[in-house]
């Protein structure tokens, strides 16, 4: 069992590398993205990250969370290449790195980002959804507040009360 401080030190260096390598390594884009090896546009169909990566505590196999933006063809296509690149990640990354053993590894596709952008866009068109329906509802309840003497838009149960310090 490796010290944590290590663990999370092998951890942060083998994210940077395999950052690298999808940046560099012609080998590693050409497998993420096969339409780059025709000339097609790299930045246009998808775009591959790493999100995460977790190293076991025997420094033996390290998980690594890819998030692929684009559509479902790509990232199949993606995280497939990937995954038939394991070995030569793993025979990279012991050439770049000091490590006794190279740990295995292992691509997981991470789909977090791409349901928590999912959730941000339900969120804005739900408080868009609202702020219309407000609008819409104070304009055809403003002359019925007129009559009123103005009691109705004081709901604030905290009016009453003085806070001291």
């Amino acid at each position: 069992m490796a010290n944590q401080r290590r663990v999370k030190m092998v951890a942060k260096q083998i994210r940077r590398e395999l950052s690298e390598m999808l940046l560099r390594d012609k080998n590693l884009q050409y497998a993420v993205l096969p339409e780059a090896s025709l000339g097609a546009d790299r930045y246009l169909s998808s775009l591959t990250t790493i999100s995460d990566v977790e190293v076991s505590g025997d420094l033996q196999v390290v998980k690594v969370y890819v998030s692929v933006f684009g559509d479902e063809r790509g990232r199949e296509v993606a995280i497939a290449g990937l995954k038939s690149k394991a070995k030569y990640v793993r025979s990279e990354l012991g050439r770049r790195m000091k490590l006794r053993l190279t740990p295995e590894i292992r691509f997981i596709e991470d789909e977090s980002l791409e349901r928590g952008s999912r959730v941000i866009a339900i969120l804005d068109r739900l408080k868009n959804e609202r702020e219309s329906a407000a609008g819409h509802d104070a304009e055809l309840s403003e002359p019925s507040n007129k009559s009123d003497n103005g009691d109705l838009g004081n709901d604030d149960p905290d009016e009453g009360i003085i806070y001291v310090k």
